[in-house]
């Protein structure tokens, strides 16, 4: 037997103990819960980045580098191919079709989505003692009158949902009014007014405006908020924050600042990323500077796949959705495989890849296993508990299904390899029209085998009747019993 220095033993001690977190692990009384932070980017492709396609067109150190010192998922899925209803389950766990929104986004003016009561993932860790922040880009709603007046107090809003703090813009970077928002109060009201926009990637609506409004700095601003939220926690160190960092890009429209032109080789759009990506690094450089990083679960993250069209292909060689078929609004793949990145230093092994199915309807239940949170039943009804899959525990398979749905309100259900897809057409903007009638003895929807055939090509609808039987009741299971988590 060889005996050990104290040194020695004690480094062994703090090794395994690093390596033996388990989800819903005790902490030492006293020790402060990790704080989280969320950034999720607006319509980034799974190609967008380096670490995922290495093809890209587009610089992202920043992201990169999250991925070496964290992990990043190939397999992870926005809830819904589109903006609004994909935010409702990252904040609440559930599947936006259970809402009273069944196709398409709220807009500028459109009342509160997030129903009155309901857990939040901000309510929840706020109940933990947290301090929680949010900033951008809100588009689930405000307000309860039919049209929201923005010269009244906002509520019910993201203050009534469990965020201590909220500093923002009402929907897309595309929707009027254009305007900032602090908690329930408009910082300039919108008196102006602006004729819009029709260009494809400079797009924007007409409509009324704050006078000082500019849409090129927005991206900078909502950046420059989180990083001040982020240094004013440094002087409670005792209390954890989450903080929801909502980024207004790349959605159009794509105006990257005068110093970023230039910096990829896919037009606009890939500058206006290029720019994204350095705001991940002020906040990165914010976390670290700090010293929160080592007790700082960090997550980068979009909210549905690129608007990444056939002309804009066409015109570069980037692609934004990688080879996934399709773009954001759409059922197939490009629509809704996003990437994801996670860091937690001591807990999450540097440069791990997961390959497992995962959503983003996930991360209520997965900050609720880190900060040891007990879920009731009638909250997070579609979320799944990721922690062991990020602490490289969990051998088998945390989901085995997961429900999609597209842009008009297509639905899909994927189970282990097979994906089934309720409909012909995309669901969303890839085919026009987005959903296609059935020929005469022809398939009424769509069946793929995503190990053989990943690009979706082969429709076995009608070879494989069985499965698409089986999957059919799955989905209507899930939709009549009103959750998929398990209980």
């Amino acid at each position: 037997m060889r005996f050990v220095s104290r040194r020695e033993f004690c480094a062994r001690l703090a090794a395994l103990t690093a390596a033996s977190v388990l989800p819903g692990f005790v902490k030492q009384a006293g020790a402060v819960q990790p704080n989280i932070v969320f950034v999720l980017a607006d319509d980034l492709g799974w190609g967008d980045l380096d670490c995922y396609n290495s093809r890209s067109a587009i610089p992202t150190p920043n992201a990169n580098r999250l991925a070496e010192q964290g992990m990043h998922w190939t397999d992870m899925h926005a809830s819904d191919a589109i903006c609004t209803p994909s935010r409702y389950s990252i904040l609440t766990g559930r599947y936006c079709w259970r809402s009273s929104l069944k196709k398409g986004v709220t807009e500028g003016y459109s009342p509160a989505l997030i129903e009155t009561g309901r857990m939040t993932v901000a309510s929840m860790l706020k109940a933990k003692g947290y301090y929680t922040a949010g900033v951008g880009k809100w588009h689930l709603g405000l307000g309860d009158a039919s049209k929201t007046d923005y010269t009244k107090p906002l509520h019910p809003g993201p203050t009534d949902l469990g965020f201590d703090y909220y500093f923002g813009i009402p929907a897309s970077l595309d929707m009027p009014p254009y305007l900032y928002f602090e908690n329930d109060r408009v910082l300039e009201q919108p008196t102006s007014s602006t004729p819009g926009s029709k260009l494809r990637g400079a797009f924007w609506r007409e409509g009324p405006m704050a006078p000082h409004f500019d849409f090129q700095q927005v991206l900078p601003t909502v950046t420059k908020k989180a990083v001040e939220i982020i240094h004013q926690r440094a002087s409670h160190p005792s209390q954890p924050f989450f903080l929801y960092v909502a980024l207004p890009s790349p959605h159009t429209p794509w105006l990257p600042r005068r110093e970023d032109e230039g910096r990829s080789r896919a037009g606009e759009y890939g500058d206006y990323v290029a720019e994204e990506d350095d705001m991940l690094g002020e906040l990165l450089q914010a976390i670290d500077k700090n010293g929160f990083a080592s007790n700082t679960v960090f997550i980068f993250t979009s909210d549905n796949g690129a608007d990444w069209r056939l002309d804009d292909m066409a015109r570069y060689e980037h692609r934004a959705n990688a080879e996934w078929r399709g773009q954001k609004a759409d059922i197939w793949e490009g629509g809704h495989r996003i990437p994801f990145i996670a860091r937690w230093p001591g807990h999450i092994r540097p440069g791990s890849v997961a390959s497992q199915l995962g959503c983003l309807s996930d991360f209520m239940a997965t900050a609720a296993a880190i900060t040891d949170t007990t879920l009731p039943p009638d909250a997070a009804e579609d979320s799944f508990n990721l922690l062991p899959v990020l602490l490289g525990r969990e051998k088998g398979q945390v989901r085995d299904s997961l429900v999609g749905h597209s842009w008009n309100g297509m639905f899909c259900v994927q189970e282990g390899n097979w994906k089934l897809e309720e409909g012909l057409g995309s669901g969303g903007w890839s085919s026009k029209p987005e959903h296609v009638d059935p020929a005469p003895g022809g398939p009424k929807g769509q069946l793929y085998d995503l190990a053989a055939d990943p690009r979706e090509e082969h429709n076995l609808y009608q070879e494989r009747a069985d499965i698409v039987g089986r999957l059919s009741k799955l989905l209507e299971q899930f939709q009549r019993q009103g959750y998929t988590r398990p209980r």
